[in-house]
């Protein structure tokens, strides 16, 4: 174990921080397409059941009409993210008539990019620019990649533990600078350690043959239009789906707060060549926000964000460099499509052991050397990570995939120790060795799930298998309807929603030229 998270957990663990934990945290938002029966792409509208996707808090859309999002409220209730999720899924059934929810991160058949319809909010500025704002993605990077369901999971530590911690630290800051500072050195370890999420947790070693129509690839085609790579763990973070290419050029510090929103700022303010030639106003209709490298912050497809509450019309960099870092999003996790709700509780425990982790071991400044090793880590993990023999950079060394993954593994045993004693029982703990028999067994991966379906099964095609737990899932939530009482308050918030919508878009307001040089100037 490093010296400095031997000293830490020490620390911690004399000083009774267990109790200081009780308080963290947890939120998800889950995206997922709307479906026809027949797997094709939803071309309805956003139901109106399901309330106004611009201003309900629980249901909304991301980047496409047809792809829903679910929100849950934070809680320091370990359960409670997945008992809401649980309920807003059965809620969205009663009320999208047949259609079904895609349960792959990976999206359905795929027709031309005019096909996939544009999320919709409405005539107010705020709505007009996040309709606009989807027309740029699109002309940008193209409809197809943005049609990519994931699951974000926010975390954050509460204020009595940063308080213990900043005294065991000796660190004499106001407790804010130090709260950023420190949510900062996670981010950096994240990226350094986020390939074995993306082991443990990839869900998408293939993909439908339409996803990929008229583009270079260097995957395999097997049974039914299907394509996948060998070894492949998560097709959705390699450079076909998420991790974009137009952004590779793109240098983001993570190494302090300042620099964060210095570099950020610099890409949404700087003009782009090639976005340029696209236009702006076009024979007047809004093609982009503008034509810089980025439109606004949440252009830019990193794996993890630090995050703090935004007022209305507040940029998240202005909320960040005027009230700190409040918590992260990590953004590297696939659908899991044996799972109803594409997340479990035991793997909500590992990212907690695994965030916890990246805070306390130390954490040195991200050099563009660091960055790209941790770039081809992620690439070898999501190609080939299945061979647990892939031999991956640590600080300039080679290791094997399965040895580095289990010496960071041994390190956390602590810190599972320590939220045992928070929470009770041995759950941490059972999570924790959950993980390391995938390590030793990589057919108990879901991405190894996926494909031992997909080969020994008929053979059968990545669509038909979506498909297929698609149906599954739909009957599980349709099998017990929500209780009245969660029924009616989901129903009222849908209401309320789309009144404020109406409110919103009857208040007098500026042209939307003016809002969006408001929103943009400093």
């Amino acid at each position: 174990m490093s010296d400095l998270l031997t000293r830490r957990l020490d620390a911690l663990t004399r000083h009774n921080a267990a109790p200081t934990l009780a308080g963290m945290r947890r939120g998800i938002e889950k995206e997922s397409l709307r479906i026809t029966p027949q797997g094709a792409l939803a071309q309805t509208p956003h139901p109106a059941a399901l309330g106004s996707a611009l201003t309900h808090p629980y249901l909304t859309t991301d980047y496409s009409e047809a792809l829903l999002e679910f929100i849950t409220p934070a809680s320091d209730q370990l359960d409670a993210p997945l008992r809401f999720l649980e309920d807003l899924h059965r809620y969205v059934y009663q009320h999208i008539g047949d259609e079904r929810l895609w349960v792959n991160s990976m999206p359905c058949v795929m027709g031309p990019d005019e096909d996939i319809p544009l999320a919709r909010y409405g005539s107010s500025n705020v709505g007009q620019m996040k309709y606009i704002y989807r027309k740029g993605l699109g002309y940008r990077y193209g409809r197809r990649m943005q049609t990519i369901a994931g699951i974000h999971y926010n975390l954050s530590f509460p204020e009595n533990f940063w308080q213990l911690h900043q005294q065991l630290e000796g660190d004499t800051r106001p407790l804010q600078d130090f709260i950023s500072a420190r949510y900062f050195d996670l981010t950096r370890n994240f990226q350094r350690y986020s390939w074995l999420l993306i082991y443990l947790f990839g869900a998408s070693p293939a993909l439908c043959k339409s996803f990929l129509a008229g583009r270079p690839h260097t995957l395999s085609e097997i049974a039914g239009h299907t394509l996948t790579y060998p070894g492949a763990t998560s097709l959705r973070m390699s450079d076909l789906g998420y991790q974009n290419n137009a952004q590779s050029s793109l240098h983001i510090s993570y190494n302090t707060l300042d620099d964060y929103v210095r570099t950020l700022t610099h890409a949404i303010k700087t003009n782009a060549p090639e976005y340029a030639r696209i236009g702006v106003l076009v024979d007047g209709e809004y093609r982009q926000l503008n034509s810089n490298i980025l439109q606004i912050e949440n252009e830019y497809y990193s794996s993890i964000r630090p995050k703090r509450t935004t007022a209305s019309g507040e940029r998240p960099t202005l909320a960040l460099s005027r009230r700190g870092v409040e918590y992260v999003e990590i953004r590297a996790l696939d659908l899991n499509p044996f799972e109803p709700l594409g997340i479990n509780q035991m793997q909500i425990r590992f990212l907690d052991l695994f965030a916890t982790y990246c805070l306390l071991r130390e954490s040195p400044l991200l050099e563009n050397c660091d960055l790209n090793a941790s770039k081809e880590n992620i690439r070898k993990v999501v190609y080939q990570g299945r061979d647990t023999g892939t031999l991956l950079c640590n600080w300039g060394k080679q290791v094997s995939l399965h040895d580095w993954g289990g010496q960071i593994l041994e390190r956390m045993a602590p810190i599972a120790a320590l939220l045992d004693t928070t929470h009770g029982g041995s759950h941490y703990a059972e999570a924790l060795a959950g993980q390391q028999e995938k390590l030793d067994n990589p057919d108990a991966t879901p991405s190894a799930q996926v494909m031992a379906a997909l080969t020994t099964q008929g053979p059968c095609s990545f669509f038909h298998f979506a498909q297929a737990q698609a149906e599954a899932h739909r009957a599980h939530f349709l099998a017990q309807p929500l209780a009245a009482e969660r029924e009616d308050a989901l129903a009222a918030e849908a209401r309320d929603s789309l009144a404020a919508q109406t409110a919103l878009e009857a208040a007098p307001h500026p042209s939307f030229a003016e809002y969006l040089a408001a929103y943009f100037r400093d």
